[in-house]
């Protein structure tokens, strides 16, 4: 049964009232609903873009031509023809006294950075990539923590136009290299180390590592971030973060680019092969970005946006883009639950945050372990708290209510790494209802599509997006005739984008997300392909294969680990230390499964590929209806055994 959980109560002075009142005004419209607004922005997609692009005031130092080109094919559709503009000028624009960054750790260390004192150091490390030789369509990538020199380094790099990639420096070596080896990085930057759960991790000898396995470098820059004298030998080519910024500098100019020039490079969560390079285009972000944080997030300058994110995530893209709308952003490194399980609400209090954004699971955490946060913390500034990594469940969305604020606009959303933003999201001026995300996003042709293509409400189905939109990725890198690009999101439905999630479009034109259809996996709230967890694990001496799969728990899942091993060798607690091990390593800690079980054989098709589907429909309750096509079908006796054995857990 729905339950209304929220209503607004000031719609008039919401940014989305506002554009919606411009819209009617200059085509001489009567709209009166969000709905009614969506319909018309999918109906009318170069008007709405060319809105959207006047609405936030896109600095460019050129106009397009035109909005949009061949709106009839997706994955060939161009935007903003003939414009010129710099990610990082609209970054930039603000040069004042007032806060763009607040950081802290778990040692509550606070760094303070004004607009103006930001757009100094991103000025002198700009000069600094420029004298050693970065230009245009450089990769420059990050083995970093969330702190402000991340974000100097990214603006700095796209400044010059040259291409930012990132990883978080809790990923192994061979996860960090099975990344960066595809893109030819000219310059590294790295920190020599993070901290997590109170304890010091010293990055140094994964920092040798990596710059062995890069020949393409030219340079590694080194943040010293915890105290260690373990750091790699400084010389000419490994340079210290301080005295590679330049003391005098060149004023900063920004390189103008065409609207589709690479900005990021991200890493998909792909099942077969190593993870797949994305690229994504300067100005098709930055316009997403802007969208979403103004219009369905309401971001204005005097508010404070925190989201607790690592660089590896593309949350940390999003938040970083905040700054594009004049508001203060709030960097946190470290554990959630450290130096207490409610330290990101401390940090919400006295930070006066505005927009505290997490993962699903730690709202999840905070509900299981009936942490009463109201009552502890009184969150006056806090106007809207969002959820993204994971479905939020109902009981989780009546916590927020009961035990975190009361009035508060809660904005589950859903998107990702693929199109670096949302599509569904939260609206300031809809109700909320237990449960489901409010909306599809403002721009996005959202549908749930059945099996064979078929339009369905209020049943299960594919989430798709039926028309293009500015954030899709411009290409893979390396990727020969874009043949990964249509696997990925074309091979399901012809023209239309295939997203991977199983979703229901509900009454109230809201959305429920059940998880991912796919064999990608989503632990802890990080979605992460099987292909490299199966390259590490394969490598251990007497495994032979092995298969994961996503297996769903009462408001939780967990990724499940299934081994074919030796007929000698048993499955005992100290083969199962040395996988968690290797993962944990070679990975990281998010990657290690939840449970292993040895099996005698993994099904396949006739042409030898594992079918991970049919394992992850068995342990979930779910029919297998293509066991002909598998070439060991009685493989599958024993995976029904052992969901018996889980529904017992």
């Amino acid at each position: 049964m729905e339950k209304t959980l929220w209503k607004p109560h000031n719609k008039k002075q919401s940014q989305m009232y506002d554009f919606l009142n411009q819209i009617n005004a200059k085509y001489n419209l009567e709209i009166t609903s969000y709905n009614e607004l969506h319909k018309w922005s999918v109906e009318n997609i170069s008007v709405f873009w060319k809105e959207i692009w006047n609405y936030c005031k896109i600095v460019h130092s050129r106009p397009y031509t035109r909005v949009v080109k061949d709106l009839d094919n997706m994955i060939n559709s161009k935007w903003f023809l003939g414009s010129r503009l710099n990610f990082a000028e609209n970054l930039l624009q603000f040069r004042d006294d007032k806060i763009a960054i607040y950081y802290k750790n778990e040692d509550k260390e606070l760094c303070i950075l004004s607009y103006a004192e930001l757009y100094k150091k991103v000025e002198r490390l700009c000069h600094s990539l420029r004298e050693i030789g970065v230009k245009e369509n450089d990769r420059v990538v990050g083995y970093l923590p969330n702190i402000p020199e991340t974000i100097i380094a990214m603006l700095a790099t796209t400044s010059i136009g040259a291409i930012w990639s990132s990883c978080s420096p809790d990923f192994g070596v061979k996860g960090v290299l099975d990344r960066f080896q595809q893109i030819d990085p000219k310059i590294l930057f790295v920190s020599n180390g993070y901290q997590f759960k109170g304890k010091q991790f010293d990055l140094s000898e994964k920092v040798s590592k990596i710059i062995e396995g890069l020949p393409s470098l030219k340079g590694t820059i080194i943040i010293k971030n915890i105290k260690t004298n373990s750091l790699p030998q400084l010389n000419e080519d490994v340079i210290d973060f301080n005295n590679f910024m330049a003391k005098d500098p060149d004023p900063l100019t920004f390189a103008q680019l065409p609207f589709d020039h690479p900005l990021y490079i991200m890493y998909s969560s792909g099942t077969t092969g190593i993870p797949k390079s994305i690229v994504h285009s300067s100005g098709g972000t930055l316009i997403q970005h802007k969208k979403e944080l103004q219009l369905h997030c309401n971001l204005k300058r005097e508010d404070c946006i925190f989201y607790f994110t690592t660089c590896g995530w593309m949350m940390w893209n999003w938040l970083i883009s905040a700054l594009a709308s004049k508001a203060t952003i709030v960097l946190y490194d470290g554990s959630p639950f450290f130096p207490s399980n409610e330290y990101l609400f401390d940090i919400a209090e006295k930070e006066q945050i505005t927009f505290f954004g997490t993962g699903a699971k730690y709202i999840d955490y905070l509900k299981q372990n009936k942490k009463n946060i109201k009552d502890k913390y009184k969150l006056a500034k806090l106007k809207t708290i969002a959820s993204t990594g994971s479905p939020l469940v109902q009981e989780s969305f009546e916590f927020v209510y009961n035990f975190i604020k009361k009035n508060i606009h809660l904005a589950s959303i859903s998107g990702g790494t693929d199109i670096v933003a949302c599509f569904v999201t939260g609206n300031p001026n809809m109700d909320v209802y237990s449960g489901e995300i409010q909306c599809a996003a403002l721009g996005m042709d959202v549908d749930i599509f059945d099996e064979k293509g078929n339009s369905i409400l209020q049943k299960k189905g594919e989430l798709v997006c039926k028309t293009p939109f500015p954030s899709k990725p411009i290409y893979f890198w390396n990727d020969k005739n874009n043949q990964k690009y249509l696997n990925a999101y074309f091979n399901k439905y012809n023209n239309i984008w295939h997203h991977g999630d199983y979703c229901e479009k509900t009454k109230n034109e809201g959305y429920i997300i059940y998880g991912r259809s796919d064999a990608t996996l989503n632990a802890g709230g990080v979605r992460f392909g099987t292909a490299e967890l199966y390259r590490v694990v394969e490598n251990i001496e007497n495994i032979i294969e092995c298969v994961a799969v996503e297996h769903s728990l009462y408001n939780d899942t967990e990724v499940i680990l299934f081994l074919k091993i030796q007929p000698e060798v048993k499955l005992n607690e100290d083969l199962k230390k040395i996988i968690k091990f290797e993962i944990r390593s070679n990975l990281s800690p998010k990657h290690v499964p939840s449970k292993m079980f040895q099996v005698k054989d993994i099904p396949k098709t006739k042409s030898g590929k594992i079918v991970e589907l049919s394992i992850k429909n068995i342990i979930n309750g779910y029919n297998v209806t293509n066991r002909n096509a598998l070439a060991n079908p009685d493989c599958l006796k024993e995976y029904e055994n052992i969901y018996q054995e889980l529904k017992k857990d």
